[in-house]
């Protein structure tokens, strides 16, 4: 076992996210696999890119976990005209205290739904650089911090659609993971259709966890232990991607401790305290893949993200794990 934290603490902290998981399961039909990586990407600290066709769950899922969770929630719907101000606050001149006081944002929450956010200019969608890596905000010379636990939940419709406006590469690089929903199989789709709700605001799910059990999973993701041999596992994969010659450029050292960190996360949740290889493994395309850009970049978006999923795989594929 670990000599960081007790078996009690990580059965304790399996417990916690087997109840998130079946809670968003009650909402989000047939999509456990997805489930599961949005958990790891909460309990690794990260933030969370869904992209994929509009109306599959994208909101639905970011919904499901802002309400199974004891946090403050806010939703910025993203748009061409919006300002960064509306993002993150602004200093208003108070006429009863003769000062500018400081109006928070939307930002100013646990758990941020970015809906949409390739719909909205870049100079507003890097409004979010500053917050997304430091969880503070600078205004007029002044940093307000956002809070903890942080997480901002993106989702983007594909960047071929007429309209938006695609991430830049430094914003990117600040998700942990990005995502795709996919269509539900027929029967789950069958029981979506059966069901009454029509809205989000009919999403009626109960909080199964508090704000402290986020913050403490947290704290015990970053002590599970790495053993040096999984550790050159994760070098030789980000190593191979910077040789690559199909990509124009390979994995930063950002990159590389995202793996880690979400390889720690899937661990935790499976109730180990230690990472296998398994874990380096399923996590690599999800953390790693929206980092990676093609030497021969095609004009079809989607056909060129199937691309890097598929070198991933054949350098994953390439590299023998340790045993």
């Amino acid at each position: 076992m670990s000599d960081f934290f007790s078996g009690a603490e990580v059965i304790a902290a399996k417990e916690i996210l087997d109840r998130l998981r079946t809670n968003m399961r009650l909402t989000v039909k047939g999509k456990d696999d997805v489930i599961e990586q949005a958990l790891v990407c909460l309990v690794a600290g990260g933030h969370l890119l869904i992209e994929d066709m509009p109306g599959v769950g994208k909101t639905t899922l970011a919904y499901s976990l802002a309400r199974s969770m004891d946090c403050a929630f806010s939703r910025i719907q993203f748009t061409s005209d919006l300002l960064p101000s509306d993002v993150t606050g602004v200093a208003i001149y108070d006429e009863t205290l003769k000062e500018f006081v400081f109006k928070k944002g939307p930002v100013f929450a646990n758990v941020v739904l970015a809906d949409e956010i390739n719909r909205a200019t870049p100079k507003t969608q890097s409004s979010l650089l500053e917050v997304m890596d430091r969880g503070k905000v600078s205004v007029d010379g002044e940093t307000h911090a956002v809070g903890a636990p942080f997480m901002v939940f993106a989702t983007q419709n594909p960047v071929d659609y007429e309209g938006t406006f695609p991430l830049p590469e430094s914003q990117m690089d600040r998700f942990l993971m990005r995502l795709h929903m996919g269509y539900p199989n027929p029967a789950d789709e069958l029981e979506i259709l059966r069901a009454p709700r029509t809205s989000y605001d009919s999403i009626t799910l109960n909080a199964v966890v508090s704000r402290s059990d986020i913050l403490q999973l947290q704290s015990l993701a970053s002590h599970v232990f790495i053993e040096d041999s999984v550790l050159d596992y994760v070098l030789k994969i980000i190593s191979a991607t910077r040789t690559e010659s199909e990509f124009k450029a390979g994995i930063s050292v950002r990159g590389s401790l995202a793996l880690k960190h979400a390889a720690q996360a899937r661990a935790l949740l499976h109730g180990r305290d230690f990472v296998i290889p398994e874990d380096v493994q399923l996590m690599s395309v999800p953390v790693l893949a929206h980092r990676l850009g093609l030497v021969r970049p095609g004009s079809d978006a989607l056909e060129e993200r199937r691309t890097i999923t598929a070198v991933l795989r054949r350098i994953l594929g390439a590299i023998q794990a340790p045993t």
